[in-house]
């Protein structure tokens, strides 16, 4: 399968992966290697990577704690010292291996560790492998608020191999396939209609599908990689979805919610906005819905939930000047951003969602 290259970074796919990055190690003579982990991808991954690794340099390997509420600036420090104590410098590389959570965090520490470090990223879930391990976007969260301490830096190599969605949960599979759903409704009529059967894909319809989902979100990066326009539609259905993330994630009383989980709500409540604001064809929302609460279930929102929920949109990161932004479609492959929304209109998504 062929690489992808986007302004400094190379995405490479399968068995390409490990001649890239041996190549890649040697050329550079970096004077260490930090591998990132957390206890699964420790034991389930490390080491069949550490099997194809050939390097002369050091390898440490630092271990963090897994999941969304280690997302944070605390976690950073301890990986930041624990560099300074094994004594990395300018000339060491960190190789991110994990989901979505390790390869932000992972590249955030190695963006600001001595003014930035190289790094290397191995996405091993199939959320990471669409979405947060590509475009250069590094950071943790602020408390239970997604993503808002950052900044955008490109990793030198990123690998891609299906090899290891063997050891994934079908809940994983399911929260990285929301990330690929939404690429064929925001980008390509013709790659969203091969979802249409969302039960019947298998591991080896995922490779392919996976190599076009980078090459849709690689080609909306390369035309506009800090978001001022463009990349903006990468966020359909995030803006109520990072909320509702929020939300869940903060109340001890509510289970918590994969992202992939709460992006599918947020894609059902933006294609509703976009029913009522911006032409898109009602039976067509009705038939997105139908398909992913077939596939994903339903998640129980009270009403009495929405207004603490819709209060976490002030947090959205492509607000501006207090106004919050959504992005909606006008049909599949066009959509629109900087949308104005009112709270009634939300308010009737929901209503939407759960009638």
């Amino acid at each position: 399968m062929d690489s992808i290259t986007y302004k400094d970074c190379t995405i490479h796919f399968n068995n390409n992966c490990y001649t890239a990055v041996n190549k890649h190690l040697k050329e550079n003579n970096f004077s260490k290697v930090f591998i990132l982990v957390d206890e699964n991808t420790h034991q389930y991954c490390l080491p069949f990577f550490l099997e194809k690794l050939e390097v002369g340099a050091d390898i440490e390997i630092i271990e963090i704690e897994s999941g969304e509420i280690n997302k944070t600036i605390e976690t950073c420090v301890g990986v930041w010292n624990t560099l300074s104590d094994l004594d990395a410098d300018r000339k060491s590389v960190m190789i991110n291996i994990g989901g979505g959570v390790i390869t932000d965090l992972g590249g955030f520490v190695a963006c600001t560790f001595k003014r930035g470090i190289a790094y290397i990223n191995v996405p091993t879930t199939l959320l990471s492998m669409v979405d947060a391990s590509v475009g250069g976007k590094t950071g943790v969260d602020l408390g239970h608020l997604k993503n808002q301490i950052g900044v955008i830096d490109d990793p030198d190599l990123v690998l891609i191999d299906p090899y290891y969605l063997n050891t994934l949960p079908t809940n994983q599979m399911r929260s990285g396939l929301a990330e690929m759903l939404k690429h064929g409704l925001i980008s390509d009529k013709n790659y969203w209609n091969k979802f249409q059967d969302l039960s019947a894909l298998t591991l080896a319809d995922l490779d392919e599908l996976i190599h076009q989902s980078v090459i849709i979100k690689k080609n909306v990066v390369n035309e506009d990689p800090f978001e001022d326009g463009l990349r903006k539609t990468l966020n359909f259905g995030h803006t109520l979805g990072h909320a509702i993330e929020s939300y869940f994630l903060s109340n001890p009383k509510k289970e918590t919610l994969l992202h992939g989980e709460a992006i599918i709500i947020g894609m059902i409540l933006a294609c509703y906005i976009s029913s009522e604001l911006s032409g898109f064809p009602k039976e067509l929302t009705n038939n997105i819905k139908d398909l992913f609460i077939g596939y994903y279930g339903k998640v129980e929102i009270d009403k009495s939930e929405y207004a603490p929920i819709m209060e976490l949109l002030k947090y959205d990161k492509k607000n501006n000047h207090g106004n919050i932004n959504f992005v909606l479609l006008e049909s599949i492959g066009k959509p629109k951003i900087d949308c104005k929304v009112d709270d009634c209109l939300i308010i009737d998504a929901f209503n939407y969602y759960n009638s």
